[in-house]
């Protein structure tokens, strides 16, 4: 062979291994996006649905879930499916509604609509809200939910002076 050839099928093998390893990159970037977005539907799906279990259920099991305008952090499935609960006690149709998300590896930013009517309140209220999902190194669960929205704003549009407090039972 001269030195031409070799150097041509050097450069094809090159390229063939370029090719497949760039190919199997691709494939595993479109595996977790197409995770990314089915997580958030699961997310928002289990927020406005009436079985706190299913919202614990996709986190990790030491999963961490902040809701930032109330100051209160939840560890565990357990104590987030309990979350729930207690968001379903003290407002009736709680819905989340998606508005859009943006995946940056393992962190999915998600803005949305968080609504209700808080009990007892005159009106209901309807508040945008940002939620940070950092998933899981399987990117099928979530290890950590952090929501942000203005508590001054529901209680404002629910009709509720500023320092109102939710009933303890």
């Amino acid at each position: 062979m001269t030195s031409r050839a070799i150097r041509t099928l050097s450069v094809l093998t090159a390229a063939a291994a370029l090719s497949a390893t760039a190919s199997t990159a691709h494939a595993a970037q479109d595996t977790a996006r197409r995770a990314s977005p089915r997580i958030v539907a699961e997310w928002a799906r289990a927020w406005n649905g009436t079985e706190p279990r299913a919202l614990g259920a996709l986190f990790t099991s030491d999963g961490v879930y902040t809701d930032e305008a109330v100051g209160i952090t939840f560890r565990g499935r357990e104590e987030i499916a309990g979350w729930k609960a207690r968001a379903d006690h003290m407002i009736d149709g709680v819905q989340v509604s998606v508005r859009a998300t943006r995946v940056d590896g393992d962190r999915i930013t998600v803005r949305s609509v968080y609504s209700g009517h808080l009990k007892g309140a005159p009106k209901p209220f309807a508040v945008p809200m940002t939620t940070l999902l950092d998933l899981g190194p399987d990117h099928c669960r979530i290890a950590s939910d952090q929501d942000r929205y203005s508590l001054a704003a529901v209680l404002a549009q629910s009709g509720l002076p500023a320092d109102w407090t939710p009933p303890t039972t």
